[in-house]
């Protein structure tokens, strides 16, 4: 699929443009889980107009099928966050997935209000995805395009001067039945792992958190569900981060999550992340 090669080129292209001088943020860290999924992820933002930040996520999960086989997904978004105090508005595009069986090109939006430690959200998302269908027996192979539009919103709020609240949800409709019968192919989507292809294929996903400082360290604690779209299982997942800084303009974020699934069982999973910051 040229999609994926020309929407990664252009993410990188755009992020390599001059930018003026500001603060700017860069990250990396990586996600294993106990079904041997595999995950590294890169992040960077840089203020370039005052209260504009333009950002750069790339990603790249590997998941394994088989003993003699594996899954490799990868992910690159290119935003743009402006706000205006109070109101902001962030628009974002990406890429996602395996070029040889699913991906799809996404267009996000999210319209906010942030002020007196008060945060809500209007989210918007719009998911154009191309499945390769595998040849069969008696069939042969086969691609297929659809669509998902999301609307979701998000809320946070202050508890006090060391602790905040955070919520959100979204809903996907999509332009096609995914509820597919076992004798489609789609479930062969690798249902092994958080972090297979058929995981971004949700009807919904919900989340709340809760977060707590403690001097210069900060304790966060994030429940979440979501119900797949081609199967209707459930997934209820639970993580504990804890963030604290390395060095004065550093910080590194450690976290410990537990899945329960219908889809792929149980899993444990841990994260490694290390910001650093840059600027005035």
């Amino acid at each position: 699929m040229s999609a994926s090669r020309y929407a990664l080129s252009l993410l990188l292209l755009a992020a390599a443009l001059p930018a003026e001088e500001g603060d700017y943020v860069i990250a990396g860290g990586i996600q294993w889980d106990t079904d041997d999924a595999f995950a590294v992820s890169l992040l960077a933002d840089r203020e370039i107009v005052e209260r504009g930040w333009l950002s750069l996520i790339l990603a790249r999960n590997r998941v394994d099928v088989e003993q003699t086989s594996s899954l490799n997904t990868t992910y690159a978004e290119l935003g743009f966050d402006r706000h205006f105090e109070p109101v902001g508005l962030r628009v974002a595009a990406a890429y996602w997935g395996d070029n040889d069986i699913l991906d799809s090109i996404d267009g996000r939006a999210s319209l906010y209000w942030r002020n007196d430690g008060r945060r809500l959200a209007l989210n918007v998302e719009y998911r154009d995805f191309e499945f390769d269908l595998p040849a069969g027996r008696f069939l042969p192979g086969r691609e297929f395009r659809f669509d998902a539009t999301g609307i979701g919103a998000s809320a946070g709020f202050d508890l006090g001067t060391d602790a905040d609240l955070f919520l959100s949800g979204i809903a996907y409709d999509y332009s096609v039945n995914l509820r597919l019968d076992g004798n489609r192919g789609l479930l062969r989507l690798l249902n092994v792992s958080r972090l297979s292809l058929i995981n971004s294929l949700v009807d919904y996903r919900v989340s709340a958190g809760v977060g707590m400082d403690r001097g210069l360290s900060r304790w966060q604690l994030d429940l979440s569900a979501w119900r797949g779209a081609v199967d209707q299982s459930d997934t209820r997942s639970l993580t504990l981060s804890f963030t604290t800084p390395l060095a004065a303009r550093s910080d590194i974020e450690l976290g410990l999550g537990y899945d329960d699934s219908e889809l792929y069982g149980d899993a444990v999973f841990l994260s490694a992340f290390v910001y650093f910051y840059g600027g005035s």
